[in-house]
């Protein structure tokens, strides 16, 4: 009926055998590695993926002109991940928020407090020379600012 095998036939059997038996044993040991991912890491991967979506977002609402959308976008993605990438990005876009020629809030004290942090903070960050080259145009607005109010105060009191 059956016959014996010899030879090379029974290691292959052997060898196809012990194949199914690893790759058995090797998906479940890859299965046990997923399951054993801790919680905070997945939610530091999700976290990371919602900021940068919500960046993307405060982006358009600002090209709207919808500067406070804008704002609170930016604020819930840098509490979202408080760390480079995406902070640096965050707090570059409110800088420009405060500084933007159509706000009607535009604020260049608060963006110049923004660039500096950012240049303090965040120093791998490629929007640090950016962020320089905008606090020095920002404080010379607010420096030329400073100097046509005291015009116009010693304008009043020669008027007087």
């Amino acid at each position: 009926m059956g016959r014996k095998h010899i030879g090379p036939g029974k290691h292959v059997h052997l060898c196809i055998a012990c194949l199914i038996l690893f790759s058995l044993i090797g998906c479940n040991a890859l299965k046990e590695q997923k399951r054993e991912i801790p919680k905070e890491e997945k939610k530091e991967t999700l976290s990371l993926e919602e900021a940068s979506e919500r960046l993307t977002f405060a982006k358009q609402l600002l090209e709207q002109g919808k500067f406070d959308a804008s704002m609170e976008q930016n604020e819930k993605a840098l509490s979202l991940y408080p760390e480079v990438p995406i902070a640096d990005e965050a707090i570059f876009n409110m800088a420009l928020i405060y500084a933007h020629y159509n706000n009607p809030k535009k604020d260049y004290r608060r963006s110049i407090s923004f660039l500096e942090k950012l240049i303090k903070e965040c120093h791998t960050s490629p929007f640090v020379l950016q962020s320089s080259i905008w606090r020095g145009v920002l404080e010379v607005i607010e420096k030329s600012k400073d100097v046509d109010i005291r015009i116009e105060e010693m304008k009043k009191e020669l008027s007087r």
